[in-house]
């Protein structure tokens, strides 16, 4: 029934009132977008907001959290500090924590991670045969948190048809809506 809603509210508008609504669909889009890539600006992380996905650094992070992440170049990383790291192969990037830092006399730093909740260092989920991470992994470095919040994007993940329902509802009424 309410489809059949949607649809006959799309029917009694007319063209003008039809192409308002998909370009303010578009322009919310492209906000979005402009947003993202101004933060990706700001913090120098190629993603500035990501969401734990795993209960590996618990009781720091929960699965859901989502972390604020900054990733400036002259900010030397210390041990104790919370990464997000990229290792080759894998898609997904890893939080972890700093537990040991290498630094070689010519100022070049190597570092190993571990999950604080995890029995062993994370040398298991580096590549093969690399034993250390260098600045070049990583995505960005903890800044903050909002607990729970990323819910959401693991739901989506874990069940894509509900992501699917969720943006065609959304857009629905992004296109629909009547200004009044």
């Amino acid at each position: 029934a309410a489809a059949m809603d949607l649809f006959g509210d799309l029917r009694r508008m007319n063209k003008r009132q039809l192409y308002y609504q998909v370009l303010n669909f578009a322009m919310i889009v492209s906000s979005a977008l402009m947003i993202w890539k101004g933060l990706i600006v700001i913090t120098g992380s190629e993603s500035p907001i990501v969401v734990v996905l795993s209960g590996s650094m618990e009781p720091a992070f929960h699965r859901g959290d989502l972390l604020f992440l900054t990733n400036f170049h002259d900010d030397p990383i210390r041990a104790g500090e919370i990464v997000v790291f990229k290792v080759e192969g894998r898609d997904i990037p890893i939080v972890h924590r700093v537990i040991k830092i290498h630094e070689k006399e010519n100022g070049d730093i190597k570092f190993l991670t571990k999950g604080d909740n995890n029995e062993v260092d994370d040398r298991g989920l580096y590549k093969e045969g690399q034993n250390w991470l260098e600045k070049k992994d990583v995505v960005g470095r903890a800044r903050g948190f909002l607990p729970y919040v990323g819910m959401v994007t693991i739901i989506m993940n874990d069940y894509p048809k509900f992501k699917y329902a969720l943006l065609a509802v959304m857009g629905a009424y992004v296109l629909l809506k009547r200004e009044s």
